[in-house]
């Protein structure tokens, strides 16, 4: 796929503890809908919930097989080599000082990750860094605290172009394929001994090896 420095670059970040349809079925659409590069970004050290199941080289190894035999999502690697918890403060502080000022940076947030945005590591600091797009499904939104609408009073624009227009400190609402796929719900199948068919790409079936940390024992 052709990039350019004016094109919005995406980042899609979680665990990945295995990547799931629904991860790559919204990275797809937002990448289609927002006209931007999307990189999927695995965590080292996910700061508000429970360390991954799998290792770090486990999971790169089931996204890249993942996102084998498409050039529309990436991957980036940078938060497993980074040491400590995996802030997304960092990540994008890193990704504007190598992309420059004018690039249009955009950190996708599903929208129950979006609704505990306050609680993040200098949380106001990201909109000096990006966009915040928030992935929503057709269903009812959760509850957002007063200083993340105020926040949304603010920034919310009506239509992708906005995002095209500034390099960061808006925010818009991504309608997105509602998947009810769970990495939770996945783990379980495989750990009683059971093929998660349909909730899984087919690469990852078709390789048991890349499955092999979810049906051993936890550690």
């Amino acid at each position: 796929m052709v990039t350019s420095a004016s094109r919005p670059l995406a980042i899609f970040g979680g665990t990945f503890d295995p990547v799931h349809l629904g991860h790559l079925r919204v990275a797809w659409e937002a990448a289609e809908l927002l006209d931007a590069e999307v990189r999927l970004l695995p965590a080292r050290m996910p700061p508000h919930r429970p360390p991954p199941r799998a290792s770090a080289e486990a999971r790169v190894a089931l996204l890249r097989a993942a996102l084998a035999g498409q050039d529309r999502l990436g991957l980036d690697l940078r938060e497993l080599a980074r040491p400590g918890p995996s802030y997304s403060v960092d990540t994008l502080a890193e990704l504007r000082a190598e992309h420059g000022a004018q690039r249009p940076l955009i950190l996708l947030l599903g929208q129950d990750a979006f609704a505990g945005l306050p609680t993040w590591e200098r949380w106001t600091q990201l909109f000096d860094l990006a966009h915040i797009v928030v992935l929503t499904r057709p269903a009812s939104l959760p509850p957002w605290p007063d200083s993340l609408q105020g926040q949304w009073r603010q920034r919310a624009v009506a239509a992708p172009a906005a995002l095209h227009a500034a390099a960061a400190g808006a925010m818009f609402n991504l309608r997105v394929s509602a998947l009810e796929i769970s990495a939770s719900q996945v783990r379980a199948l495989l750990a009683a001994g059971r093929e998660p068919r349909y909730l899984l790409p087919d690469a990852l079936l078709a390789d048991a090896a890349l499955l092999a940390p979810y049906r051993m024992p936890p550690r």
